[in-house]
């Protein structure tokens, strides 16, 4: 019996899957990572190779891509804002460009809910924001992800199949220190890495970690999922297939609600 359950799936078909953390990368699309109004007001510089870049119109904040093909991440995510135009970052948050698009949507998604907030009342959330660590990390509890506390000042939540993982420094004592930090895959060898600095607002956090356990699954070619996760995925649709076989079927996800929710 074959321990693929994609198998017997057309490598040029899609499906969607479950995990979001073990499902790979996804397309690199610079529209679906950023919904910002670029028709509006945003400024979105991109090459046809190279870095991109997407700004606010305060010049507060900046997200970008920095494509590095030859390296294990493929690159890098990252999210700065400072208090000053062209200022050194207050706080960034980082991703490798190997890590699901879709969180990266969900993240920049809240981001910009952020900074539309700020922009109209007398509130500045994305340096003073007041949410709790919990709302971070409460609903991966509730989705059956353990808990460690550990003596050093922090603690880990480690998903049911083991191959996945949220780090939370309660007792930092340097700014340098990323404050959250997750990864999927096996934790020495990653496929992915997310890191928050300190000072990232932690509403950001939840908006990362409600993606990471939705239940909503994600869409893929079967070619581009990570052979080395493809047995600890769910199957939840395939639009091609090879001749089925029913030595070989794709696994199907449990039954389970959605994922639980924040409200703001």
């Amino acid at each position: 019996m074959s321990s693929d359950p994609f198998n017997n799936l057309d490598p040029d078909g899609e499906v969607k899957v479950l995990p979001r953390h073990l499902a790979g990368p996804g397309p690199t699309d610079l529209r679906t990572a950023w919904p910002f109004p670029f028709e509006e007001d945003w400024s979105l510089t991109q090459p046809a190779k190279g870095p991109a870049l997407a700004t606010s119109p305060c010049l507060r904040l900046w997200t970008g891509l920095v494509p590095e093909p030859d390296s294990r991440g493929k690159g890098k995510w990252t999210i700065a804002a400072n208090r000053v135009p062209f200022a050194a970052p207050t706080w960034q948050i980082t991703f490798d460009a190997t890590t699901p698009i879709e969180l990266l949507h969900d993240v920049h998604t809240e981001l910009l809910d952020l900074y539309l907030e700020d922009r109209h009342s007398d509130r500045d959330r994305l340096f003073e924001d007041d949410t709790p660590p919990q709302e971070a990390y409460t609903p991966l509890l509730a989705r059956g992800w353990s808990h460690q506390v550990k003596t050093d000042g922090t603690q880990l939540f480690h998903a049911p199949d083991g191959l996945g993982g949220v780090r939370h420094r309660y007792a930092t004592t340097g700014i340098d220190t990323p404050i959250w930090s997750a990864w999927g895959g096996s934790p020495s060898e990653p496929s992915w890495r997310a890191q928050f600095s300190f000072g990232a607002p932690t509403t950001l956090v939840a908006a990362f970690t409600a993606s990471l356990i939705s239940t909503e699954p994600v869409r893929r070619s079967v070619g581009d999922i990570p052979f080395h996760t493809r047995r600890n995925l769910y199957l939840a649709t395939a639009t091609t297939a090879r001749q089925p076989s029913p030595s070989s079927p794709a696994a199907v996800p449990p039954a389970a609600g959605p994922a639980p929710g924040r409200t703001r």
